[in-house]
């Protein structure tokens, strides 16, 4: 179940080394896709969830460049039995309520898909104001649930 909050993005009950650290524009989307997925497998997250996650990952980051000033920093870890993933850009920021409920309808054009299903493909996503912009932290539980 995905939870949404407006308050600093939790952070790992027992951080580790970042599995991956990293700046990104918009002409390395294909290859922190590439990044993801390969820690994410090396960390032990099976498919299909690691596809799921990565998906997940490719819609903020990309949104962190289409809307949050062209670039993002991302910080991936493993830590309580999960990957975390941490998207933050210098863009004007936004609220966990831009989030729609339910799936956006034809009407809405793209708008608002790529955060929905981001939500939808993980277990957790929170989204926080940062010092500038926004800081998106998706969780996805290694063993099928979301960690505590």
């Amino acid at each position: 179940m995905s939870v949404q909050t407006d308050g600093p993005p939790r952070e790992p009950r027992t951080p580790r080394k970042p599995l991956l650290e990293l700046s990104f524009g918009v002409e390395d989307i294909p290859g922190l896709r590439l990044r993801v997925g390969e820690c994410a497998a090396e960390a032990g997250l099976a498919e299909p969830r690691r596809g799921d996650f990565v998906l997940a990952v490719h819609e903020v980051a990309c949104n962190a460049v289409e809307h949050g000033g062209g670039t993002g920093q991302l910080v991936l870890e493993h830590a309580d039995g999960a990957l975390h993933c941490r998207v933050a850009d210098d863009g004007p920021g936004f609220t966990a309520d831009l989030v729609p409920a339910d799936a956006p309808g034809e009407l809405t054009g793209e708008s608002g898909r790529g955060l929905w299903l981001s939500r939808q493909l993980t277990d957790r996503m929170d989204i926080a104001r940062g010092a500038v912009g926004a800081v998106v932290t998706l969780v996805m539980g290694l063993s099928g649930g979301a960690p505590d």
